[in-house]
């Protein structure tokens, strides 16, 4: 059989990375995209890439370059692993336009659009896409009434996709980490921290049900539940939202 071939997006931030590296570890061809062209760069440093493409995926002219350049220099296409996502916070009677619009090019535009540039392939493949959604797009999180939106939309987009593609041999799952340890969480911490960035994760770590215990998650752990989602093993499973969350949603 021909060595699979994944493609990631946001492959230049944390979750990114590691998910390059354990697809890697599988023997698969890994593709990557992110619109940090110097991240990519380090990362193509750290392993063998077999297409890296720094690309905005906010319009769906983009997404279908990224697909179309990967498979014309891969030959195929058997996963499609939507990464790419960004944090903003915010009341709603304060919250900007341009915040929000970004949220939703990146977090809900942009998986859209690769899935359906992604999609003629995967037929071809029988493959399987999963997509990043998060706790909050299950759950309501207290001032991210934007962010939860982008990803309670990213989780349906996920169920309904599984439904249309299982009779094409496809399948699309959906894995709802909570706070991982990330780039994306600093950056979350230092913005909107009031400047103390400390109280800031110690916040977020007091909802979780491991009470002192409690810690975030590390992005290896996510990648690893992605690369079985991927995986023949795992054929049952689509149309799933699997939450990787210390039992942080337990409870809903």
């Amino acid at each position: 059989m021909p060595q699979p071939v994944v493609l990631i997006t946001g492959a230049a931030g944390g979750l990114g990375r590691a998910l390059a590296q354990r697809f890697h570890q599988g023997n698969w061809r890994v593709a990557v995209t992110d619109c940090n062209a110097a991240g990519l760069t380090l990362l193509g440093h750290e392993l063998p890439l077999a297409a890296s493409i720094s690309a905005d995926l906010g319009n769906a002219t983009a997404c279908r370059d990224v697909v179309e350049r990967v498979v014309a220099g891969c030959g195929r296409l058997d996963a499609l692993v939507n990464a790419a996502g960004i944090w903003r916070e915010g009341p709603v009677e304060s919250f900007s336009e341009a915040d929000y619009d970004l949220l939703m090019a990146v977090n809900l535009k942009a998986p859209f659009f690769m899935c359906a540039a992604a999609i003629a392939h995967l037929k071809e493949s029988r493959g399987a896409i999963v997509n990043i959604s998060s706790d909050a797009g299950r759950q309501g999180n207290q001032n991210a009434a934007a962010y939860c939106a982008s990803k309670g939309g990213l989780t349906l987009l996920g169920k309904t996709l599984a439904l249309d593609l299982a009779p094409f041999g496809v399948r699309c799952n959906t894995v709802s980490p909570g706070d991982i340890d990330t780039p994306m969480l600093a950056f979350q911490a230092e913005r909107y921290g009031n400047g103390d960035p400390l109280g800031y994760y110690r916040s977020l770590l007091d909802k979780y049900p491991q009470g002192e215990q409690a810690r975030f998650i590390q992005p290896a752990e996510v990648a690893e539940l992605v690369y079985f989602l991927c995986q023949p093993g795992a054929a049952a499973i689509t149309g799933a939202d699997l939450a990787i969350d210390m039992g942080l949603s337990a409870g809903i």
